[in-house]
Order: C-alpha cells, then sequence, then structure tokens
C-alpha cells in the first residue's frame, strides 16, 4: 500500500491489536507499519516511523496513554493520535483533545466503523474531512456510548448488566473511580466528585496522589499495586484550604493473565469521624478526672517511690485489696511479671515526674491473680513550692469496654471486606465479560465478510482466538452460575457412578488442546469408580488443571488412588507451590488473582456438597479432591 497513510497501533492485549492489524489490511485504506504494548512503545514508533495516525490505548502497564500521548506528539508532531478505550466517561475524551488527540473511541465501536473512522481522520488537509465518513458527521474526542441504548454490538442481556453496574457505580454511598495503571483518574462517581468540590468531568486526567497533601504515600500505594500487591488501605489528608481527611482502599483490576487493567478506588471523607474521635477523647480525659470519688473508679495516691499512700472504696472493689493489705506496699503488684521485669512501673512514674501525667491502657492483675484490661491516668502533685508530693492513680476496669469495641472492629471490618469484595466482582466482572464478547463479535464478523480474502495464518489466528475466548465465557458463566448456587444452597446434583478413568481422561484431554504447549499427564488407578454428578466432578477437575496451569508450571501430573472409601484425586504441577502466607485463604471467596477469583471456591464447595473435601497438600504442593468411592 505505498500510497495508503500509514498508521501505528498501541495496545496491551495482543488479541486486539491482531484483530485491528488485520481489519485495517484488509480494508487496503491504511498500512501499519508498526504496533507495541505500552506508552514507552509508542513514543519510540512515533519517532522511528513518523506514522500519519496512531491508534492509542488509554490503560497500559509501565507508561499509560495519557501520560504518552503528549511525548508521541513532541516525536512526531504530524501525527494524529486516536485515544481508544473501554472507559466511557464523557470528560476523558474532553481531556485527551486538550492533551492532542485527535479523536476519542470507545473499545466497544464495531471494527468495520472503527477503520472507517480512522480512514476518515487520517485524511490530508483538502481532503476528506475529519468530521465526515461518508456523508455521516463524526465527533472526534468525543466518540461517547449511547447510555439510554446500551452497546448496540453486545447481546441485550449482557448490555443490560452493564448499564446496571455503570448504575451501581455512579450512585454508590461512597467515592469510587477508575484509574489508569500511572494514577490518572479516568472514571468518577458523583459521590466523589461531591467531596472533592468539583466537577467529576473536571477531574479527568488528574492524578490522584496530587489531590493528597502529601502524595508520597499514595504513589506508594499505586507503585505497590503495580508491582502485584493486594489492595491497599490508607488514609492521607487533602491539598485543600479545609484540611480535609480521606480514608481510601486502592485496587487493581486484572485481565484473565493476572495484569493489570485499571485502578480501582473507594474513598470516604473522614473528617468529621476523626474530630469527633478527638472531642470523645479529650471529654473522656476531663471526665476521669471529675469523679474521683465515684466507687467504680480506682483512685489513690502514691508517695514519690510508688508506693501506695491512700486507698478508696472503688479501689478495693475493683482491685480486691483492703487498705490495710495495700498501704505502704509498692504499686508494682497491680502489673503481670512480665510488665514488672520490664520495669514497666518505674517507667509510668518517670515519665508522669517529667510530663505532668502519664496514661495508657492495658493489663492489671487483682489479688486474687485474675487479670483485668485497666485504663490508667497517672498525674504528678506538687506543693505549693512545686515540690512533688507523690502521684494521683485513677485506673478504670476497660474489659467489657475493650470487648466491645472489639467485636464492633469485626463487624466493621466484615461489612467492608464484604463491600470491597461486591465492588471488585461488580468491576472485574463486567470487565471480564466486555472484552471477551467484543473481540468474539469482532472476529466472527471479519471471518464472516472476508473469509476469502484472509490468508491461512490470519484464519488459523483469528479462529483460535475465537476458542480461546469462547473458552473465557464458558468458565466465566459456569463459575457465576455455580458459586451462586453455591451460595444459595441449591446446586442440585445428580450422582451417579461414575469411571474415573473416562472422567478424568476426558479433562485432561480438554486441557491439553485449550493449552497448546502444555504437557498434562494423568496417573489413574484401574477400576476406580465415584459416586458423583458428571458435569460437576468435571468442573472441579478441570478447574484445578486450570489452575495449575495459570499459576504453576507444566508439566501437570492428574493422579488418582483408592484410599479407604474415598477417591483421592491430587492435581500437580512442576512449579514453586502456594506461598504460605495465602495457604490458608486458598479455598475463600476472591482469595487469587486473576479472573473471578472463584474457582477453588467452586472446587470446595462442589466437594463439599458430594460429601467429599477438597484441600492444598504440602508435602507434594499438590491439590487434594477427595470424593466418596462406589465399591464394586
Amino acid at each position: 500500500m505505498p500510497d495508503s497513510p500509514t498508521i501505528v497501533v498501541v495496545d496491551d492485549a495482543p488479541e486486539v491489536r491482531l484483530l485491528v492489524k488485520t481489519q485495517l489490511r484488509l480494508s487496503g485504506r491504511l498500512e501499519v507499519v508498526g504496533e507495541g504494548a505500552d506508552g514507552y512503545a509508542a513514543v519510540e514508533l512515533a519517532r522511528a516511523h513518523r506514522p500519519a495516525l496512531m491508534l492509542l490505548d488509554v490503560s497500559m502497564p509501565g507508561r499509560d496513554g495519557l501520560a504518552a500521548l503528549p511525548l508521541v506528539l513532541d516525536a512526531s508532531p504530524t501525527t494524529r493520535v486516536v485515544m481508544f478505550s473501554g472507559f466511557d466517561q464523557a470528560g476523558l475524551a474532553d481531556h485527551t483533545r486538550r492533551l492532542g488527540a485527535s479523536a476519542f473511541v470507545q473499545k466497544s465501536v464495531p471494527i468495520e466503523q472503527l477503520v472507517d473512522q480512522l480512514v476518515a481522520i487520517s485524511a490530508p488537509p483538502g481532503g476528506q474531512p475529519d468530521d465526515a465518513i461518508g456523508g455521516h458527521p463524526v465527533e472526534p474526542a468525543t466518540e461517547q456510548v449511547d447510555r439510554s441504548h446500551g452497546h448496540p454490538e453486545l447481546d441485550p442481556v449482557l448490555a443490560e448488566h452493564l448499564e446496571r453496574f455503570r448504575e451501581i457505580f455512579d450512585d454508590a454511598a461512597i467515592g469510587m473511580a477508575t484509574m489508569t495503571l500511572d494514577g490518572r483518574v479516568v472514571r468518577v462517581n458523583r459521590h466523589l466528585a461531591g467531596l472533592l468540590g468539583d466537577d467529576a468531568d473536571a477531574l479527568i486526567g488528574t492524578s490522584y496522589a496530587d489531590l493528597a497533601a502529601d502524595p508520597a504515600p499514595v504513589a506508594d500505594a499505586l507503585q505497590s499495586l503495580r508491582d502485584g500487591g493486594s489492595a491497599v488501605r490508607l488514609e492521607h489528608g487533602l491539598a485543600d484550604e479545609h484540611g480535609r481527611r480521606f480514608a481510601a482502599t486502592l485496587s487493581a483490576v486484572l485481565d484473565a493473565q493476572d495484569r493489570p487493567l485499571y485502578f480501582l478506588l473507594q474513598a470516604q471523607d473522614v473528617t468529621e469521624q476523626r474530630a469527633a474521635e478527638a472531642e470523645l477523647h479529650e471529654t473522656e480525659q476531663r471526665f476521669r478526672l471529675l469523679v474521683e470519688a465515684v466507687q467504680d473508679y480506682a483512685i489513690f495516691m502514691l508517695d514519690p517511690e510508688g508506693r501506695v499512700a491512700s486507698w478508696n472504696a472503688g479501689a478495693q472493689r475493683l482491685k480486691g485489696y483492703t487498705a490495710d493489705d495495700i498501704v505502704g506496699r509498692s504499686f508494682r503488684v497491680f502489673y503481670p511479671p512480665d510488665k514488672q521485669a520490664e520495669r514497666h512501673p518505674e517507667h509510668e512514674l518517670a515519665i508522669a515526674r517529667r510530663e505532668g501525667r502519664y496514661e495508657e491502657e492495658g493489663w492489671r492483675v487483682r489479688k486474687d491473680g485474675t487479670r483485668f484490661w485497666a485504663h490508667v491516668l497517672i498525674t504528678a502533685v506538687h506543693d505549693a513550692d512545686g515540690v512533688l508530693v507523690g502521684f494521683a492513680k485513677v485506673t478504670r476496669d476497660s474489659t467489657e469496654r475493650r470487648r466491645i469495641l472489639e467485636l464492633q472492629q469485626q463487624a466493621n471490618e466484615r461489612l467492608r471486606r464484604s463491600a470491597a469484595e461486591q465492588a471488585e466482582f461488580l468491576a472485574v466482572t463486567a470487565h471480564e465479560l466486555r472484552s471477551p464478547v467484543g473481540v468474539l463479535a469482532a472476529t466472527a464478523e471479519t471471518l464472516a465478510q472476508h473469509h476469502e480474502r484472509l490468508t491461512v495464518r490470519e484464519r488459523e489466528d483469528l479462529a483460535e482466538g475465537m476458542r480461546r475466548t469462547a473458552d473465557q465465557l464458558r468458565r466465566l458463566l459456569d463459575d457465576l452460575l455455580t458459586a451462586s448456587r453455591a451460595d444459595a444452597r441449591s446446586l442440585g446434583l445428580h450422582p451417579e457412578p461414575l469411571r474415573l478413568e473416562e472422567q478424568l481422561r476426558a479433562v485432561v484431554s480438554a486441557a491439553r488442546g485449550g493449552h497448546p504447549g502444555a504437557e498434562v499427564l494423568l496417573d489413574v488407578e484401574e477400576g476406580l469408580v465415584v459416586q458423583a454428578d458428571p458435569g460437576r466432578l468435571a468442573q472441579m477437575v478441570d478447574n484445578l488443571v486450570g489452575n495449575a496451569l495459570t499459576h504453576g508450571r507444566s508439566p501437570v501430573v492428574v493422579s488418582a488412588r483408592a484410599d479407604g472409601d474415598s477417591a483421592v484425586i491430587a492435581v500437580r504441577d512442576s512449579g514453586p507451590g502456594v506461598p504460605a502466607e495465602v495457604r490458608d485463604r486458598l479455598f475463600e471467596r476472591f482469595a487469587t488473582t486473576g479472573g473471578t477469583g472463584l474457582g477453588l471456591y467452586i472446587v470446595r464447595a462442589l466437594a463439599e456438597a458430594h460429601g467429599g473435601q477438597a484441600s492444598y497438600q504440602v508435602e507434594d504442593q499438590s491439590f487434594v479432591l477427595r470424593l466418596p468411592r462406589e465399591r464394586a
């Protein structure tokens, strides 16, 4: 295509690059001269080829499209850059226009329309104008999805679910935003925009770290996520005149290969809460000093050496000593042996002597040897000449209060985890569905319309891509449906006697076909029969084999042996095994990264529904499935 305009395609997903390149070649109207997977490659390709056009993804690892865009234009000022994104925030398109982009196109646009738009945008001055394609107007840098009609190229049911996810995101009672891998905001809900006191579109493209009074902790949290860390929770001040504080949770949304696609932010304004906590602390302190005579408090005097000089009724009730028992003895007797050995009582008096007071919470010991959680206040007492005459000591039993606070904290943590899991689940599910369905539809369309014009290699690559994508969708839908039924305890199993060798051979064969080049071996004791639902058995073993191929290394060995009344199926890969820190959570929902995080949770739920067990065996680093055995 010597007379065709040149174009460079930059996207971190190889399937997307393949599809776009193929369609561009078939069109015969644009010549692809290079491709890349991140913003660094975009800049180098622009400098090397100076293409007429560049299709640039917004969110990519290393350097995202927003950061790369100005650098691409510096390297090749004549290149027209079209931003390519799965995000549909209107403000994002406007922001890329201000950075110099010629157009903004969503990834949900049909592939044929994408080619038409790229051709129109590449038209030289005096040729076809940028704002018309075949007589139909186009708005570069503002192409948006029709929110009332969803995505026309998607199944209506899927489009409805995606729209509901947007509504949940936009109407959430906490602040939420999605960010590129460089930490720039690309979508923000109404609640967060209100907390930040700005218009949602005005926040697009803003670095979240720049909103913090101290950007360093936010930058460190983002880097931790880029390095593969789990969700990061932090509290930070805002760079505004009100001195407000945010409690934020940052997490990465991953693709099926455990690569971060973008970051999800959840934030709450805790300014008033922190002020209330500080005020409550001050009020409690004043209250304690005013009720010295109340029997619910142990209030007594110490001499300058720490010996008990006076004793009240509250002290006797709380600690069990009478005045005759304790007056004249060191107050060290109230402390556990380890604190006495550390000379902690003397340390308290030294601080009170130096600073005027000392306050803490900790374990104390009664006369009968039982312990209680105490809130302690020690105040230095001076005479009119400023000479230290002793210490006033106020002790309160806070055991019940501590227990209630611990229970409240545990309940709050469970609620927070549940909310975070559901938010992450919605985000991951929406992404997991959108990308494969879009690629599958576009690839099928390409094969249907241009089968004869495609090369053999292109047809094979596109067909293999469709197979992998369809398998990904099948797994996702199976996992979602099974997890839902497991939670509702309505799996509806239909167990029957099954020859284990035949069942496992079918699973292993499918795994080999789905992972070309992977070595999956089978070692089954002859004649083994189990009592199981055939479909659910295949699903359990398929999940374990898929987990081994995804997170471990080939070869993977699937073995089965009889053990009393059970048949033991083991799946072992050749990788380093599961890290010790995550073994206890392996079979929990969302405990693993990649996909929906439901695979191992489903295996255990199905195994227990069959009257069996699923576990991880550290000795040989294998996942073990134990099912009831059918004896001859």
